[in-house]
């Protein structure tokens, strides 16, 4: 079974939050949705506001899952959940970049290869009210 991974697709003001990475080297400079690892005893959710508070120094709430899993290696299973900023402005502690995307701009950045599969959806919600 693989181990799971959460991303925070952070929506405010029709855009979403997207963060540059910074390493591995293999994966510097592309962009990503926040988020990481689900530790032994949290819940996908716990795990989710967890990371973006360690990476972004803000706190999001969960709003619902997105449909997608995307693998991450031979190890990780990706999902990703859209989010709102519950308190606080996200301030890259990992990352060297954050950006405000629009719709129209998702393709405008060089996503991380799990990242891509929940684009769709994202750009769906980010243009619904």
């Amino acid at each position: 079974m693989r181990a799971l991974v959460v991303g925070a697709a952070v929506v405010r003001d029709g855009r979403v939050l997207a963060c540059r990475r910074t390493s591995p080297p293999e994966a510097a400079g592309r962009w990503e949705l926040p988020g990481g690892k689900v530790e032994d005893g949290e819940t996908p959710e716990s795990a989710l506001v967890r990371e973006v508070r360690e990476e972004l120094g803000c706190t999001v709430a969960v709003e619902r899952w997105l449909d997608a899993e995307a693998p991450i290696g031979e190890g990780y299973v990706l999902r990703a959940a859209l989010c709102t900023l519950a308190a606080g402005e996200p301030v890259p502690v990992e990352h060297d970049a954050v950006r405000w995307l629009a719709p129209d701009e998702l393709d405008d950045v060089d996503w991380l290869a799990p990242d891509r599969p929940f684009l769709p959806q994202i750009r769906v919600a980010l243009v619904e009210p």
